[in-house]
C-alpha cells in the first residue's frame, strides 16, 4: 500500500519491521526503518505523519474491526544493529586464521 497508493517520496525504500496494537485497539505502534538507515529517521517519520490520516482511512477500509486504532510511527534501530553485529562477525572470522597461526 506504502508503494502504491501513498506517493510522497520521502517513504520511498523504506520498511516496516513491526506492528504492535494495544489490547483496546486504540493504537497501532508501526515500526519502520529505511534502507540508507537512520540518516533518513526525521523524514521518513514526518512523511509516514503526513500520510498517517490517508493510511489510517485506507486501512480501516480494508480491515473490519470495530474502531480502527490510531496509528503512531517509530523509529526501528533493529536492522542497524543487526548490520553492526554481522560486520564485526565478519572481522572476527576474517582474523581467526591470524590467532590460530600464534
Amino acid at each position: 500500500m506504502l508503494i502504491r497508493e501513498v506517493n510522497d517520496p520521502r517513504l520511498e525504500l523504506i520498511n516496516i519491521t513491526d506492528v504492535k496494537v494495544d489490547k483496546g485497539l486504540a493504537y497501532a505502534d508501526v515500526y519502520v526503518s529505511a534502507v540508507e538507515g537512520a540518516a533518513r529517521t526525521a523524514e521518513v517519520l514526518a512523511g509516514l505523519e503526513s500520510a498517517s490520516g490517508f493510511l489510517r482511512r485506507a486501512l480501516a477500509s480494508r480491515v473490519e474491526l470495530r474502531a480502527f486504532p490510531r496509528l503512531r510511527f517509530h523509529w526501528d534501530p533493529t536492522p542497524e544493529s543487526a548490520d553492526h553485529i554481522e560486520k564485526v562477525l565478519a572481522d572476527l572470522r576474517q582474523n581467526e586464521p591470524t590467532r590460530k597461526e600464534k
